[in-house]
């Protein structure tokens, strides 16, 4: 885990952690990162059999991890969504944060139709 909060100013050790969307510059250095690998890779098995490599990360797929302190932490339903690359938590309105985080998955409906009770239950 990262050794400090994300105040910079703050020595505390991280004790929560939660997601935002990557900077261009931290995407940029991801998408680096992944080409080299994936260079090593195609070298090593041959460009025949990469052919069905994923395809690169981008914004809206990849996601950095952000940690807190205590004292620094946004709420838990917060942190439970992935934030914007720009969110930054302010001090003066923690434990909200700066930005609109993107809307959590629908929940799953338990089944697609109602199932049948026993008839003693009705």
């Amino acid at each position: 885990m990262n050794s400090h909060c994300w105040d910079p100013e703050c020595e505390q050790p991280p004790r929560v952690q939660w997601s935002r969307r990557p900077t261009q510059e931290e995407l940029d250095r991801l998408v680096a990162l992944e080409e080299d690998q994936r260079a090593a890779f195609v070298a090593a098995i041959g460009p025949a059999r990469a052919q069905a490599l994923p395809p690169a990360p981008n914004g809206s797929d990849t996601t950095v991890p952000v940690y807190a302190c205590v004292q620094h932490a946004i709420t838990r339903d917060l942190a439970a969504l992935i934030h914007q690359a720009t969110c930054a938590p302010d001090p003066q309105t923690l434990p909200a944060c700066t930005c609109v985080p993107e809307p959590g998955p629908a929940p799953e409906p338990l089944h697609e139709e109602p199932l049948p009770l026993p008839d003693h239950w009705t």
